[in-house]
């Protein structure tokens, strides 16, 4: 079966690749993209799209309006962001911004999302309003969170909303979605243990150790896990930081040790679980060996819960899309989002779509050096938007 959004997006593929690297080559982190927002606006301007500006700082939104009657109204979107990672890919449109890289593909979904603005613009033939959103700061720096402060489904009413993420795990072509949890909460915690510290060849009965009481606290994170939350729902909680005491004076017990950590979880009850246990612990076991705790539990985005009506719309938009097979029912992911938010403020659905193997034959996975996003897939991701609106809104198509 071929797909005439396809079809005709593979003309312009060497023009939507143009921009897709242009914006590898000049990444920008979370709310400092004022290059990539400017260089959206242009873009769908350049189309005769509405266009407004500075959303949450500096997400941008465009509209376009169909030709038929109709009072539906949607929202797409894309993230915009960069990550603080040293490229090594050794590409010619490799990162010049040295320390930030474009390895998530970001580039990528915005590509994607001014590609079907290109062909929506040309093809009005449907029912309502489309509200292209590209976002700033997906990457753990609250964009999602800044444009719905700042009035986006307010001043951007949708009745529905969705996104899209590219998963370089995948076959090229393939989408996966799951209805409900998707994507885990994401929450980080600090934990300082205080004591007197001491001499520890000499006289370490003299001390409160902290040491002690840190290997005790990492081992017994695991038990809540194990212990505190039920065995058929899902938990992460690992440790990413350990710091105290000085590498050149191996003898001296350190006074202060500071651990630091992620946990993900899915349910809400599960994840007041883990802030109540792993606060308690802290400070039970600070108690225990005569030290002091200070425990903070910092939550993040909430869990990404696809809506069951959304869910059936994307899957049978990508399935329109699909020459063959069908779309994926995927596993929930432990890794986070921040469209959780928008998910939460109206209803939609997060589906990924499948990277595959680059020119390179490589697929490294998103966050690491050598990831690129592959611009095959360029015209899928176009059609899939394009695909969503005619689900919601009649023919895309003139």
């Amino acid at each position: 079966m071929t797909n005439p959004v396809i079809d005709g997006v593979k003309a312009w593929l060497p023009d939507l690749a143009a921009i897709r690297q242009d914006i590898h080559a000049h990444p920008e982190l979370g709310m400092e993209e004022t290059r990539t927002a400017a260089l959206v606006a242009r873009e769908l301007r350049a189309l005769g799209i509405e266009v407004t500006e500075g959303v949450g700082k500096l997400g941008v939104v465009g509209t376009i309006k169909g030709i038929r009657p109709g009072q539906r109204v949607i929202g797409l979107r894309a993230d915009m962001d960069a990550l603080q990672i040293t490229e090594q890919t050794g590409k010619p449109y490799a990162s010049t911004n040295i320390g930030v890289m474009h390895a998530c593909g970001h580039d990528g979904h915005t590509t994607m999302l001014l590609g079907a603005a290109r062909w929506l613009s040309q093809h009005r033939d449907f029912a309502g309003t489309v509200h292209l959103i590209f976002q700033p700061a997906e990457e753990g720096r609250g964009g999602a969170k800044a444009m719905i402060a700042d009035g986006l489904f307010d001043r951007f009413p949708c009745d529905a909303v969705y996104g899209l993420h590219n998963a370089p795990t995948m076959p090229a072509g393939v989408f996966g979605i799951r209805p409900g949890p998707a994507l885990a909460a994401s929450d980080r915690f600090f934990v300082t243990f205080r004591g007197t510290g001491g001499h520890g060849g000499s006289s370490p009965h003299l001390a409160t150790d902290v040491t002690v009481v840190q290997a005790h606290f990492v081992l017994a994170l695991q038990t809540i896990i194990g212990r505190n939350v039920p065995a058929i729902e899902a938990a992460v909680l690992s440790v990413g930081s350990i710091q105290g005491g000085s590498p050149v004076s191996p003898n001296v017990m350190p006074a202060e040790i500071t651990i630091t950590g992620t946990a993900r979880s899915y349910l809400p009850a599960v994840r007041d679980t883990l802030e109540k246990r792993v606060i308690e612990l802290a400070n039970g076991l600070a108690a225990s060996y005569g030290c002091t705790a200070e425990a903070v539990y910092r939550r993040g985005v909430p869990a990404l819960v696809n809506h069951a009506e959304q869910t059936e719309v994307a899957r049978h938009a990508a399935n329109a899309v699909l020459s063959e097979g069908e779309v994926a029912t995927i596993p929930p992911i432990t890794g986070a989002e921040d469209f959780a938010l928008m998910l939460e403020a109206r209803p939609g659905a997060f589906i990924f779509l499948g990277g595959g193997k680059g020119p390179d034959g490589t697929s490294p996975e998103v966050h690491t050096p050598l990831y690129d996003f592959n611009d095959d897939i360029i015209p899928l991701g176009v059609a899939y938007w394009v695909s969503v609106v005619e689900q919601e809104m009649g023919s895309g198509r003139a």
